[in-house]
């Protein structure tokens, strides 16, 4: 295995604002969704595992389009979220379901991965940025003997659109090409860098719902690395890793402030989404393949 440590914040800088800030455990934020205070547990377990490699296989992607919509917080209401870049799936929208993402085609490479994936849009100077590239990580980083393939329409959300201030989201992760730093807000990168973001989802499951109220409570971040007794079973982390073609200052992120949507929104609001709609036999075979042996693969799902 290798190590690849990128741009994590330190963790006793974290453990201080954990403490400071006093989060409540799952406590939503004016809707159930993107808006979640972690308690003090999960926010320095998922800020411990940012800094954890181990075996994987990884997908990579191009932005596929872009809409007001979000099928797993506003499913089946289209036009009423804050606008989100779609990755992968063409055809996601907020109809979107198992059924249909498995019907549609996408422009993720291996092409046998048709999962939504899905995260506020950036805009520089008020204007919309597309990625440069898109990334996604499936990491066996605890217990990879045990991970299982994510079941079919498995779907999720990490982050807190709600944020009002960086220590509310421990998710959120900003850092520039060629440098190590990274921050919950905005860096202004140099000239000569690139913006990228690190968004790590949680790997425990409690191996019943493919959904909750909130979107979360069917998961869990691994404290100390190890599974709570509610969520025993154990999933790859999903990372993803976004660059984008822009530098400097005028950053900000599609979002919701007083119940309007805005594209003002702070860098520590940032989340993302997933919808697994995986062809499983490919899925299963990189998990075995890759994960569960403790190798590192490509695209190809080989080591």
């Amino acid at each position: 295995m290798h190590v690849r440590i990128r741009g994590a914040i330190g963790v006793a800088a974290v453990a201080m604002a954990v403490v400071a800030t006093g989060f409540v455990v799952g406590q939503p934020v004016s809707h159930a969704g993107h808006g979640y205070l972690y308690s003090a547990e999960q926010a320095r377990a998922m800020v411990e595992q940012q800094a954890v490699a181990g075996s994987e296989f990884r997908v990579t992607c191009a932005s596929s389009h872009r809409r007001q919509d979000d099928p797993i917080v506003f499913q089946n209401q289209s036009g009423v979220s804050h606008m989100h870049e779609f990755f992968g799936n063409r055809t996601t929208d907020a109809f979107s379901t198992l059924t249909s993402l498995r019907a549609g085609t996408t422009n993720c490479n291996p092409i046998s991965d048709k999962s939504a994936y899905w995260v506020p849009t950036l805009y520089k100077n008020g204007q919309p940025v597309a990625p440069e590239s898109v990334t996604i990580y499936y990491q066996g980083i605890h217990d990879h003997t045990r991970a299982v393939a994510p079941p079919q329409g498995l779907r999720y959300v990490v982050g807190n659109a709600k944020a009002a201030s960086p220590t509310e989201n421990p998710a959120a992760r900003w850092s520039c090409t060629t440098q190590s730093p990274s921050s919950r807000d905005f860096l202004n990168c140099p000239p000569g860098t690139k913006v990228e973001t690190y968004l790590d989802f949680p790997t425990c499951w409690n191996g019943r719902d493919l959904d909750s109220a909130n979107h979360r409570d069917h998961m869990a971040f691994a404290a100390g690395l190890a599974c709570p007794a509610s969520h025993q079973v154990v999933v790859p982390r999903l990372e993803f890793l976004i660059t984008y073609p822009v530098n400097g200052a005028g950053l900000s992120l599609g979002g919701t402030l007083n119940g309007a949507n805005v594209t003002s929104a702070p860098g520590y609001t940032f989340h993302g989404d997933f919808m697994n709609a995986w062809d499983p036999v490919e899925l299963q075979r990189r998990v075995s393949n890759c994960i569960n042996a403790g190798y590192i693969c490509g695209v190809g799902g080989n080591p």
